[in-house]
C-alpha cells in the first residue's frame, strides 16, 4: 500500500483486528465452509472468527446507522420512508478470493439478520456475450471496464435501491465462458444485496453515475500481484485436472492438450490481460473501498485495513 493511500486507512494486524469482537462462535459449520469456498480456494473456521466475525458485526454497525439515516430522513420530510435495500461491494482481482469472501458474508448475515433476505450476485452477469466481445475485437479485453454492459448493471442497482422486484440477471458461466442465453438469476425484495466483481470499484468512462455510489460499504481483497497469479495458474491447472472429461466445457481443449502449452497460455493470458487490468483499472480503485482484507501466500488475511473516512 502507498504512503499516500496508507494515511486514509487505520491499520490492524489479525491478532487486533479479531480482539475487536470476540463474542458468539462460528455462524456456519466446516462442511458448510468447504462448500461454499471458491474453487481451489482456501479457509478455516478460524479464519470465519478471526476476520468474518469482526466483520459482520462491523457491517452491523454501519447498517443500523444507515437505517436511522433513513428514518431520520423521513421525520424530516415528514412522511414515512422505506429503507432501501443496504448493498455490500465486494472488489479485488481475478483470483484473489472475492468469491469466498462474497459467500461467506451472505452465510453469516443471513444467520444474524434471520428476517432479512440476503443476496449475492456477481458482476460477471454484467459482461458482454463473448460475440459481442468478437464483434467489437474486445475479447482480449474481456474483464476490462468497457467489457461490461455498465448501463444495465448501473439500472439493475437503481431498481434495487428502489426496492422493484422481482429482478432478473444474467447467468454468466465459467465452465462455458460465457453468459449464458436465455438463463437468469432472480433477486427478489433483497433487504442487503451483496455485489462481487472486479469492476465494482472501478470508474468506467462515459457515465454520470458509478457503481460505488450504490454502495453502503465496500470491502477491497487484496495481495501481491505476484501472489495472486501463482494462484491463478493454480486454480488453471485444477480446471484442466477437471476439465478433460468434459468436450463443452472451455477448458476441454486445454486438458486434453499438452500440460506445458497450456499453462503457458495461461501465462500470457496472465501478464497480457489480468495483470493488466489489475494494475491499470483494478488497484487504483483500492482506495475507494470502506476496508481492505490484505491476504498472504497461504491464502490467510494477515492484515485489514479501516478508513478512517
Amino acid at each position: 500500500m502507498q504512503a499516500k493511500e496508507s494515511k486514509k486507512y487505520h491499520h490492524f494486524s489479525r491478532s487486533e483486528w479479531e480482539s475487536f469482537y470476540r463474542n458468539g462462535i462460528p455462524l456456519l459449520t466446516e462442511e458448510e465452509l468447504q462448500e461454499i469456498k471458491s474453487f481451489n480456494d482456501k479457509i478455516s473456521l478460524q479464519d470465519v472468527q478471526d476476520i468474518y466475525m469482526p466483520l459482520t458485526h462491523l457491517i452491523k454497525l454501519y447498517m443500523n446507522e444507515y437505517e436511522s439515516l433513513q428514518q431520520s430522513k423521513g421525520l424530516f420530510m415528514q412522511k414515512y420512508q422505506e429503507t432501501p435495500p443496504f448493498i455490500i461491494g465486494i472488489a479485488g482481482s481475478v483470483a484473489v478470493g472475492k468469491s469466498t469472501t462474497a459467500r461467506v458474508l451472505q452465510m453469516m448475515l443471513s444467520r444474524i439478520f434471520k428476517r432479512h433476505n440476503v443476496h449475492l450476485i456477481t458482476t460477471d452477469g454484467f459482461l458482454h456475450p463473448n460475440d459481442y466481445l468478437i464483434k467489437h475485437d474486445m475479447m482480449d479485453q474481456k474483464g476490462f471496464p468497457e467489457s461490461y454492459d455498465m448501463e444495465r448493471l448501473i439500472g439493475f442497482l437503481e431498481d434495487v435501491k428502489r426496492r422493484k422486484s422481482p429482478l432478473q440477471i444474467p447467468i454468466y458461466s465459467h465452465e462455458v465462458y460465457n453468459i449464458i442465453p436465455g438463463e437468469f438469476q432472480e433477486i427478489d425484495e433483497p433487504d442487503i444485496l451483496i455485489v462481487e466483481g472486479i469492476n465494482v470499484l472501478q470508474l468506467p468512462a462515459n457515465q454520470q453515475i458509478y457503481i460505488s455510489d450504490f454502495f453502503d460499504f465496500s470491502i477491497f481483497v487484496d495481495a501481491e500481484p505476484e501472489t495472486i497469479e501463482k494462484w491463478y495458474l493454480d486454480r488453471f491447472e485444477a480446471l484442466l485436472d477437471s476439465a478433460f472429461l468434459e468436450p463443452n466445457n472451455y477448458y476441454y481443449s486445454y486438458a486434453t492438450g499438452p500440460r506445458e502449452e497450456a499453462l503457458e497460455m495461461a501465462r500470457d493470458v496472465w501478464k497480457r490481460v489480468n495483470l493488466r487490468n489489475l494494475e491499470e483499472y483494478i488497484l487504483p480503485t483500492r482506495h475507494h473501498a470502506e476496508l481492505i482484507l490484505r491476504k498472504q501466500a497461504n491464502h490467510q488475511i494477515s492484515d485489514v485495513y479501516l478508513t478512517k473516512y
